[in-house]
């Protein structure tokens, strides 16, 4: 019987800490974490021409597509907005069992989160977090009208607010079974 690999989506709204979550989850898993900001940070400066949001869709989803032909499980991050991001996850479905951990999370937070890693984080220029603020004190509400990849596959929301909840082990779980 040859299964298909897994393909787990950490998705949800700037600063719901999907990052974070991927990586650990990639740890506990044993599985290549590919997160979309950490390739477009390393773009930067590449080709000042070209449109950094599109090279980084293409290499992310390259990059997807490459470890599923391999055979290779992994986890995958990025906001995956639904309008955005399910014509590239829609292709994948015939190579890999994709599973979706949608990350939710106090809006509040979230701002403050964002605002934070701007101040410390200087790879971040290439995310433009200070317009996104910009937007948010103009009374904007990016963060809550973020909408959900819309996929008919698994899927399980973790509130990142305090803890994770679910725990990191029933993420585990969730993703193996």
């Amino acid at each position: 019987m040859n299964l298909l690999p897994r393909l787990i989506a950490v998705s949800g709204p700037p600063g719901a800490g999907k990052t974070t979550l991927a990586h650990a989850l990639a740890d506990a898993l044993g599985w290549p974490a590919v997160c979309r900001d950490e390739i477009k940070e390393r773009m930067v400066g590449a080709d000042p021409a070209e449109d950094l949001n599109l090279k980084t869709l293409d290499v992310f989803f390259g990059t997807l597509a490459d470890h599923l032909r391999s055979g290779t499980s992994l986890v995958a991050e990025a906001a995956f907005q639904d309008r955005l991001w399910r014509p590239g996850l829609e292709p994948l479905l015939g190579l890999a069992d994709i599973r979706v951990v949608r990350c939710v999370v106090d809006p509040e937070l979230a701002r403050d989160r964002i605002a934070h890693r701007a101040a410390i984080e200087s790879a971040r220029s290439a995310h433009d977090d200070a317009a996104f603020l910009r937007r948010i004190a103009e009374g904007q509400r990016p963060i809550d009208s973020w909408v959900p990849i819309a996929l008919d596959v698994p899927t399980l929301t973790v509130d990142t607010t305090r803890e994770w909840e679910p725990s990191l082990a029933r993420i585990v779980e969730f993703a193996t079974r």
